[in-house]
């Protein structure tokens, strides 16, 4: 599809940038208002393709850590 520029003779104020503006998507990619939206540092993004990626190694910090409770207790002297 060819873009095409358009002049527009409107009296839209400079201040207002509509480039930074964000569209929504429409369908079932689109994100709810429900969902949390949480961004990572650039070095840590770097290690993950997607946020799939992401939950999967975060699932297996968790399975680690609750299956060493107690090891991790004691570690801290939290006995």
């Amino acid at each position: 599809m060819k873009k095409v520029d358009i002049e527009m003779d409107d009296e839209l104020r400079p201040e207002y940038d509509l480039k930074s503006l964000r569209v929504r998507k429409v369908g079932p990619k689109r994100q709810s208002f429900k969902e949390r939206s949480i961004q990572l540092e650039p070095d840590v993004a770097a290690v993950f393709p997607d946020s799939e990626s992401v939950n999967e190694a975060l699932r297996f910090l968790i399975r680690i850590t609750q299956e060493h409770k107690s090891t991790f207790r004691g570690a801290n002297g939290n006995d």
